[in-house]
């Protein structure tokens, strides 16, 4: 990655991601209004017809946007990268078995990393995205390092998701809109006159459009019969593979009646689904998991015991635990049951409102 000077005495560059919503609209609006030297881009991240996305549609309102700023406009294409760093990843990791989460991916391998490199290549200091957190300077570590912390509107807070940043990445980053509440953030942009100041938000990941994710899957990987077990060994139907189920899933399983049975183990290698009866199975529940790839914001390892807060899903409320080094992994221990543990997604710990790092659940 370039890493430039800064220009103290010139106005800084920031080339904001616009996809074309309310939320990175307001973000390009408030840095223009802030002095920095504002121009903006779509990042262009799918485009096959198989699978319709309405990039089209979102650029147009992205330049719309940017019409209304008066700022610089450009659409970066990065269709190979994203499909081959964040859709085969996530094609890979459903099929071994596990459940992957790919805005985590999306935006360590493509806003952060590709789109960030263009950006300073090309004469940028910083690039600013519309994610609902906020970048705050530790100035009681000698360091002085970047943090994130949690957004002020809890609801939109989307830390979760960022777990990967390095502070070389906060360096060069920006978040205007951690301190509004998406009320807020609508309200600025009618303000503003922006014409995606009522734009509805999108929902699930561009590129599945308008067909659901078991459909795409089914598409990627093929169907492969298996057999449905209780947790008590008893055969209760047939699946179409293992990768087309999460843990903890309950509705669309294709099979039971009567009583609701919930996923709770998957194996890749023996095709075999592994389903609890009732919402209440023991085998719904864990208190401990152990987590690989792990990355801390501040860029050095915690001491250990760690006490602190974690999710292991998004939105969900933080959860007290200890988190050790054990072997050549770590683990966690929360202080409640933790419902539907699934391998491949995201661990998340926090303290005191500040994202300390995460890592994937094995």
């Amino acid at each position: 990655m370039v890493v430039r000077n800064m220009r103290p005495n010139q106005a800084k560059k920031v080339v904001v991601g616009m996809s074309g919503g309310v939320d990175s609209s307001v973000a390009a609006a408030l840095l223009k209004k802030e002095g920095y030297d504002v121009s903006g881009v779509f990042m262009k991240n799918w485009a096959d017809p198989k699978y319709p996305c309405p990039w089209k549609e979102d650029r147009r309102d992205a330049m719309r946007v940017a019409a209304v700023l008066d700022i610089q406009f450009e659409t970066w294409d990065f269709t190979k990268e994203y499909r081959a760093s964040v859709v085969d990843y996530m094609v890979r990791e459903y099929a071994a078995g596990r459940t992957p989460n790919p805005d985590v991916m999306c935006n360590r391998e493509i806003k952060f990393g590709l789109f960030l490199e263009w950006a300073l290549e090309r004469g940028a200091d910083y690039v600013a995205t519309g994610h609902y957190v906020k970048k705050i300077k530790n100035e009681k570590l000698k360091s002085k390092n970047y943090r994130l912390a949690i957004a002020k509107d809890l609801n939109k807070d989307q830390s979760y998701f960022l777990w990967t940043l390095t502070q070389e990445q906060l360096a060069h980053s920006l978040f205007p809109i951690g301190d509004y509440t998406k009320p807020e953030v609508r309200k600025l942009a009618r303000k503003f006159g922006l014409p995606t100041a009522d734009k509805p938000d999108s929902q699930g990941i561009c590129f599945i459009g308008e067909i659901d994710l078991g459909a795409f899957l089914r598409d990627e990987l093929g169907t492969k019969l298996g057999k449905v077990l209780t947790t008590a060994g008893k055969i209760v139907g047939e699946h179409e593979g293992v990768q087309f189920y999460t843990i903890g899933q309950r509705h669309g399983l294709g099979f039971g009646g009567g009583i609701p049975f919930y996923v709770v183990e998957k194996d890749a290698k023996t095709n075999m689904l592994v389903v609890a009866e009732g919402p209440n199975d023991n085998a719904l529940f864990s208190k401990e998991l152990t987590v690989e790839s792990i990355n801390w914001i501040s860029g050095e390892t915690p001491t250990f015991p760690l006490r602190c807060e974690a999710r292991i899903r998004y939105k969900q409320p933080l959860q007290a635990c200890s988190v050790e080094r054990i072997a050549d992994s770590i683990g966690i221990t929360f202080g409640e049951e933790q419902r539907a543990v699934t391998p491949g997604q995201s661990v998340v710990f926090y303290k005191k409102g500040v994202m300390l790092g995460g890592g994937i659940i094995q």
